[in-house]
């Protein structure tokens, strides 16, 4: 009877893991075989406008066994409904690059942050949000280069398996990295909180990966190279979609296929030729089989001398498919918590009011991802912090650092303006450029308002014209 009896695979290599045991690599293939990410695969599917409808396909009888009908005309038309929804989710958290603050006013802080993570932390943000919204969740890697540099790479949800101990309030204690490297050969990497082990799969079957120097090995080394380092956590950041961790797409499948399938049956009605009723009258031929197939190919029938065909045209319930088409169109964007972009819905000049109306149930969802990521990035901070302790790049507190997601939310300009002119001896002048709609940054508005006062001489007393009393005491 083996010790690990009744476990699952996942109990069985945390046992491992808390006693410091290499993994046997029938427990690794256990877990590798039970990880499902067909769901994550299925919202990247229809992120890509690759949705169920294109694998549609028709079927007829013939001698009372259903075959698939290679002939029958099978329009099938993918409606895009989620790429219209997360795209929108995306533009309105990460349109605006995010800023990062400091609640002590720690300019070096700030500094260190930028200079590690640089730019192109701009175009990750993006890439994290569209990709837990499709799949549920993602992950992002952090991790010393070659060059002894702090660096970091988003890593695919469906390539990742997370090792949590539940009894330590759902800790990260392994994780299970892995990718295809040539047909039937894919790579295998299991990380700890202290080092990383390469393993290789080979038509199924799991190695030791022997083209590796050092394995396990340690998570990174030191600057000159001489000593391995560890970051002491398992180095990937969970940037979650939502609590369950479902892809957006879990809301609205249903209505998207049955949009696709309406739309995709439409067009069929409307290009197949057999929507016509056809009446024979003393056909000539041998079987309706024939019949239907002269039809086709040469568009020509042959009929008896008394013979004749007659047709009843197939009516298209127009109002009906516009109906139901209208219906599955706002539950998508309902059910989808998107904002729909019909103008019979935005109206041509709608007021601010109408347009936090038409945002609510976008804010909703989005306020949901953007709770989630901000405890992802106080994690990646952590790492940021640990890196700058061995680079001795000086102090890093990742606790002091805020985020904030700069939401673009359309407004009515022309109402906002208003509003600021009017308060303008009510409020100061920091906080009306602050919520001006065309201010971007408050702190140089500032000193261009500065420089124009000086070159224009805004605020001066206005100059006395010659020959005027200028109330002087004459001689």
């Amino acid at each position: 009877m083996s010790y690990f009896e009744g476990r699952t695979h996942t109990d069985e290599l945390i046992e491992i893991i808390n006693a410091n045991k290499p993994t046997p690599t029938e427990v690794l293939k256990g877990i590798f075989d039970e990880f499902n990410s067909s769901e994550m695969k299925k919202g990247v599917a229809y992120y890509n406008n690759q949705t169920d409808i294109l694998k549609r396909k028709i079927y007829m009888y013939q001698d009372d066994v259903k075959m698939v009908d290679d002939e029958a005309i099978n329009i099938r038309i993918p409606s895009g409904y989620h790429k219209i929804l997360v795209d929108q989710k995306v533009a309105y958290l990460a349109g605006e690059p995010m800023s990062f603050g400091s609640k002590s006013d720690n300019k070096k802080n700030l500094e260190l942050l930028e200079e590690l993570i640089g730019e192109r932390w701009e175009d990750t943000l993006p890439e994290l949000i569209k990709n837990a919204s499709n799949k549920g969740l993602e992950w992002l890697h952090p991790f010393v280069n070659e060059d002894g540099e702090f660096d970091y790479m988003v890593i695919p949800a469906e390539s990742f398996i997370p090792i949590y101990d539940y009894s330590k309030r759902k800790k990260l204690i392994a994780g299970i990295r892995f990718y295809e490297y040539s047909k039937d050969h894919l790579k295998l990497e299991v990380w700890t909180a202290d080092d990383v082990t390469f393993y290789e799969m080979i038509s199924g079957e799991i190695y030791l990966d022997a083209t590796e120097e050092m394995n396990p090995a340690p998570h990174f080394a030191t600057a000159d190279g001489l000593e391995g380092k560890s970051w002491g956590k398992v180095p990937f950041v969970e940037f979650a979609n939502n609590n369950e961790r479902v892809g957006d797409l879990h809301f609205t499948k249903e209505q998207i296929d049955a949009y696709d399938l309406l739309t995709s049956d439409a067009q069929n009605t409307l290009t197949e030729m057999q929507s016509l009723i056809l009446v024979l009258k003393g056909y000539d031929g041998t079987d309706t089989s024939e019949f239907k197939t002269e039809l086709k190919r040469r568009k020509v029938i042959k009929v008896g001398e008394e013979g004749g065909v007659d047709t009843l045209t197939a009516e298209v319930p127009v109002e009906a498919y516009k109906t139901q088409t209208g219906k599955l169109d706002d539950d998508i964007f309902k059910f989808g918590q998107g904002v729909n972009p019909s103008p019979d819905v935005i109206g041509d000049a709608p007021s601010g009011v109408a347009l936090e109306n038409l945002y609510s149930l976008l804010d909703m969802k989005s306020s949901i991802l953007e709770r989630k990521f901000t405890l992802a990035l106080r994690e990646f901070m952590w790492f940021i912090q640990e890196y700058c302790k061995h680079a001795k790049l000086g102090e890093f507190d990742y606790r002091d650092i805020t985020f904030a997601f700069n939401k673009m939310l359309l407004t009515n300009e022309s109402e906002i303006v208003d509003m600021a002119n009017k308060s303008a001896t009510v409020i100061s002048r920091t906080t009306i450029l602050e919520n001006h709609p065309w201010v971007k940054d408050v702190a140089l508005e500032k000193r261009r308002l500065e420089e124009d006062a000086k070159l224009y001489d805004i605020g001066l007393e206005p100059l006395v014209e010659d020959g005027e009393d200028n109330g002087s005491v004459g001689d």
